[in-house]
């Protein structure tokens, strides 16, 4: 590899020096680029932890997705409407009992450092991800092959345990392919300093914190992306996301509040407001006060889900009552969880709390992340205080979520946005409430454990189906967790580009074009 292309040697000076740097770019060189022909800058919501798409609490963050995806290949890739298509692979299924896996490795792809991707690579990376030691969030899922052999330009492997949404992994959180030889020369720390993928953007600057700078790869075997370089500048504060576009110091921008796009739009610029598979929800941890039956029924039903759509977001979300959204597999329309709020206060008055004798409890919470996002916890922390229930709102970034989710250490109740891209129950409900799952906060090995646990291998996919809804029906009678909202996504950009929304509410930098003239 030469280091030139993907590591300049001022590199490591910009890490070292990177709040010097990072203050000389969002007030220099970055706002002219803003401006240039060849070089689309966007203003990104959330800051990128690592450059592993594979590893560690940053890898199942939804939101990541997209700068991943600039940079790496996943095995296989999703349309805007969530259905599969080729990536890495150009075909792939199981045998016809299910006892064996068979995927072909397109032909002619390049590593960013010019050396060919084989199938010897598709090989460790499978491999890596089901090494418990190398700490793949999802190496649970990875872990049910083994065996794998190369045969021509096939990956065969044998199937240990049957995973119904094994192929559709493939195209969501940890589904990438990297670069055995590349990879073992560097290692771990080599890789976070100099990245090597074969998607269609390379990196070649990268000051965590303030920004990435991408350069087109000339060698990528898809379709060419319309700019050569792409700036992505990590700015969390929507506002600040605002005036990055209004300045022209950004050419686009994402997740500000919805009356902001509109107020845009009507200046002249571009916006789209379109769903997303993301779902709104309030995690509650099994400790106390969440431990008390009536008190977790009664938070439930004082929140008026359909009253904060109308109000706070400008009706641009859909009030959901499963951990399912509307085109999710298991999308189930006749579970309810109903708002009473007489009703949830005379819980809370069996359970020992008023007005005048408040249950006080920690809630957490993102702010700018999602759109309004704090304001309607705030605006529930108002409905539950009603009820007797007085709340402190803590506000944190989205990575000390995935930490403190990791360790079991949210807050009895914690707002989160789950990205679930394939739609599959398993990806939903299924790691969001199984004990098992390191992306759970309420842990039921008794009885919820025992609903989910047939589910995962469950080849009958109709009785699959039907067990997810059982299992959602069971969670929303017993309040185990609070579904709010199906979101929709704001893209705001200027005149002259080109985007079209993607229902997994990726903003990709290669599918960003020139309006026609």
């Amino acid at each position: 590899m030469n280091d030139s292309t993907h590591h300049p040697d001022r590199r490591q000076f910009i890490r070292n020096g990177g709040l010097a740097l990072a203050a000389l770019g969002s007030a220099g060189p970055l706002q002219v680029l803003a401006q240039t022909q060849s070089t689309l800058t966007i203003a990104y919501n959330v800051d990128l932890p690592s450059w592993d798409p594979t590893v560690g609490p940053s890898a199942v963050n939804p939101t990541i997705q997209s700068l991943y995806k600039a940079v790496f290949s996943q095995y296989i890739d999703q349309n805007p409407d969530l259905s599969l298509k080729p990536d890495l692979l150009t075909e792939w299924g199981w045998n016809a009992d299910k006892t064996q896996i068979s995927l072909t490795v397109r032909k002619g792809v390049k590593w960013h450092d010019g050396t060919p991707l084989t199938p010897e690579d598709v090989v460790w990376s499978l491999r890596r991800a089901g090494d418990a030691k190398t700490g793949n969030p999802i190496q649970f899922v990875w872990s049910k092959i083994d065996n794998l052999r190369v045969q021509g330009d096939k990956v065969v492997a044998d199937v240990k345990e049957y995973e119904p949404a094994f192929f559709k992994w493939m195209a969501f959180l940890t589904g990438y392919v990297l670069p055995r030889a590349y990879y073992e020369k560097v290692g771990a720390a080599g890789f976070e300093r100099a990245p090597v993928g074969s998607g269609p953007y390379q990196v070649k600057e990268f000051v965590q914190g303030s920004h990435m700078r991408l350069a087109a790869f000339k060698d990528y075997f898809g379709p060419k992306p319309a700019f050569e370089t792409v700036i992505v500048k990590f700015t969390t504060d929507p506002s600040a996301r605002v005036a990055e576009l209004e300045s022209g110091r950004s050419d686009l921008t994402l997740e500000i509040p919805y009356e902001e796009a509109e107020r845009l739009r009507g200046k002249g610029f571009s916006a789209s407001i379109a769903p997303v598979s993301d779902i709104g929800m309030i995690f509650l941890t099994n400790v106390e006060p969440m431990t008390n039956d009536k008190v977790r029924q009664a938070l439930a039903m004082a929140v008026d889900k359909k009253g904060l759509a109308e109000r706070l977001p400008k009706g641009h979300l859909s009030p959901i009552d499963p951990l399912q959204a509307k085109g999710y597999a298991a999308y189930d329309p006749g579970i309810k969880a109903p708002f009473d709020p007489k009703r949830a206060a005379a819980l809370m008055a069996e359970a020992g709390y008023s007005r005048e004798k408040p249950l006080k409890f920690k809630v957490q919470t993102t702010r700018g992340f999602k759109p309004k996002d704090f304001e309607v916890m705030q605006a529930i922390a108002g409905m539950w205080k009603a009820i007797g229930a007085d709340v402190d709102l803590e506000v944190y970034e989205v990575a000390k979520h995935f930490e403190l989710r990791a360790q079991h250490k949210l807050a009895p109740a914690a707002f989160y946005n789950w990205g679930n891209s394939i739609g599959d129950p398993s990806t939903s409900t299924g790691f969001a409430m199984f004990s098992h799952s390191p992306h759970s906060a309420w842990k039921d090995p008794k009885t919820l454990d025992a609903m989910i646990g047939p589910l995962w291998g469950e080849k009958d996919e109709a009785k699959r189906i039907a067990g997810y809804k059982a299992v959602d029906k069971y969670i929303a009678d017993n309040a185990l967790v609070i579904p709010l909202f199906q979101y929709s996504q704001t893209v705001v950009y200027r005149k002259g580009l080109k985007f079209s929304p993607h229902g997994a509410g990726f903003v990709l930098p290669q599918t960003v074009g020139r309006a026609a003239a």
